[in-house]
């Protein structure tokens, strides 16, 4: 007998040990993603019964939480809209959240560990918690006249501070209204998301951080760059610039997109070249500088290399091991070569800023409830891309493409105006890519900006120019308050 009784002390001894241990699992090391868990009722209740924090834009809330009457004390408002939806991203009962919602949500919800004592003044004071705030970077005009421009055409639209890193711009079309996808209502909810998933456009895809395209002849300043830098070749360098060059090893012959050769002797001056787009002699010298100079010169400006602004850009990528052929193409933006409008601002912005490459970044101060600042970016120096004085060069001839080449769209009155055009081929069927990277100096002051957009957006005839040049300019003329 007293045999059983300590076998079933000993099987309820372990019994309590296993309960007790599991309790320690779910109540400690579980304890977070059980909370989190999306059909945690308790959970919901308690996020969506204090008030969320803002997301802001020059002092006005692109995003922000509003008291209802129904069972969920607050639901999510958009007032920044399509516009601002890269940016602020959403913030669902159903789906989550994405973007500035989603990164911060322990500062807007008010979780965070410091926000404390805002907590316990809140308490003390007897008013009803609330979370923090988000102030971005973005310029509302800015970002609002470069959505405009798009008018709904798929592409991408970034501007920079070039001494700072800061993000003016961050533009993606086609968008979608972050606001349907927040209320508090599943059923609409579940119909939106759905909606949005199954348009052939990609309306949530943030594309100037994540679609990596050709850059085309934008990614001649890449070359150009690798050309001074090499000590080899300076702005006055004669170059061959014939109708067609050909492809090592290969039958195919690389053409200009004019047709025929880029002066009536087929030699130019590589300040020449970069003005009309010369095909053939940015192909001669990217051969004659090597695919791994030129794959350096990338990464100096940050190809091969993902980043977060805080939100994650995909890497754009220079391609490796190229034979002769390959790197002449690749010298042209094309072959493998992908880049972000991302990456093609921070281009132009290392360039302007005396070749010195700033980190890109979005959100301006992290605040508590009663706005006081907590967390602030400072402007963070990567590397130094290129030299001063090459750099000084450069920018130079970018003035030069707008002045006397292929870039006449970017000249604006009372603004000093660099650029470079690009007509990128999508390797199919489609419509080649539109692209224009431009950079505007004005009252010490220097904005760039990186527009591409997709299959020229229906055009019929693609040109950088013509199509992507008018939405830079619209940009930098909203940047600088000039009308014309």
């Amino acid at each position: 007998m007293s045999h059983q009784i300590r076998r079933l002390s000993f099987i309820l001894a372990v019994a309590l040990v296993a309960l007790l241990a599991n309790l320690a699992v779910t109540q400690v090391l579980q304890s977070d993603s059980l909370r989190l868990r999306q059909d945690n009722t308790r959970l919901l209740l308690e996020e969506y019964g204090r008030e969320r924090g803002a997301i802001v834009v020059d002092g006005v809330a692109i995003a922000k939480s509003v008291k209802t009457s129904g069972t969920l004390a607050y639901e999510r408002r958009y007032p920044g809209g399509e516009a601002f939806a890269p940016a602020t991203g959403f913030y669902s009962l159903v789906y989550g959240a994405t973007g500035i919602e989603r990164l911060y949500s322990p500062i807007l919800s008010g979780r965070d560990d410091r926000l404390i004592v805002d907590r316990l003044q809140q308490l003390i004071a007897g008013k009803q918690p609330k979370g923090g705030v988000v102030t971005l970077t973005l310029r509302a005009d800015m970002q609002r006249a470069a959505y405009d421009a798009l008018a709904g055409r798929a592409g991408s639209v970034v501007a920079m501070d070039a001494a700072t890193g800061e993000i003016l711009t961050l533009v993606s079309s086609p968008s979608y209204d972050p606001g349907a996808i927040s209320q508090n209502n599943p059923a609409k909810v579940r119909e939106a998301y759905t909606a949005l998933l199954d348009s052939p456009l990609e309306p949530m895809m943030n594309r100037p951080l994540t679609q990596s395209l050709p850059p085309g002849s934008t990614f001649k300043l890449v070359v150009a760059a690798a050309a001074l830098e090499s000590g080899r070749f300076t702005a006055d360098s004669v170059l061959p610039g014939p109708a067609a060059i050909a492809l090592p090893n290969s039958t195919k012959k690389l053409h200009n997109w004019q047709l025929g050769p880029c002066s009536k002797s087929g030699k130019v001056t590589l300040r020449r070249a970069l003005e009309v787009s010369c095909n053939t002699a940015f192909a001669w010298l990217g051969m004659q500088l090597g695919a791994d100079a030129l794959e350096k010169q990338a990464q100096a400006f940050g190809f091969n290399d993902s980043f977060a602004v805080p939100l994650v850009a995909a890497a754009s990528v220079f391609p490796a091991s190229l034979d002769e052929a390959q790197t002449a193409m690749s010298s042209i933006g094309q072959f493998d070569v992908r880049a972000t409008a991302l990456q093609m601002a921070m281009v132009t912005a290392a360039i302007t800023n005396s070749g010195n490459l700033m980190a890109p970044h979005l959100v301006k101060n992290v605040m508590s409830a009663d706005l006081a600042v907590i967390e602030s970016t400072s402007p963070s120096f990567v590397r130094s891309a290129m030299s001063v004085s090459n750099a000084e060069v450069l920018l130079d001839m970018m003035r030069s493409v707008v002045t006397n080449g292929t870039a006449s769209s970017g000249k604006i009155d009372g603004i000093t105006v660099g650029a470079k055009t690009g007509t990128a081929e999508s390797g199919t069927a489609a419509l080649p890519h539109a692209w224009f990277v431009a950079t505007g100096q004005f009252q010490g002051r220097n904005i760039v900006v990186a527009v591409v957009v997709e299959n020229g957006g229906g055009a019929q005839e693609v040109s950088g120019n013509r199509i992507a040049g008018p939405i830079a300019a619209a940009v930098l003329k909203t940047a600088f308050k000039q009308g014309n």
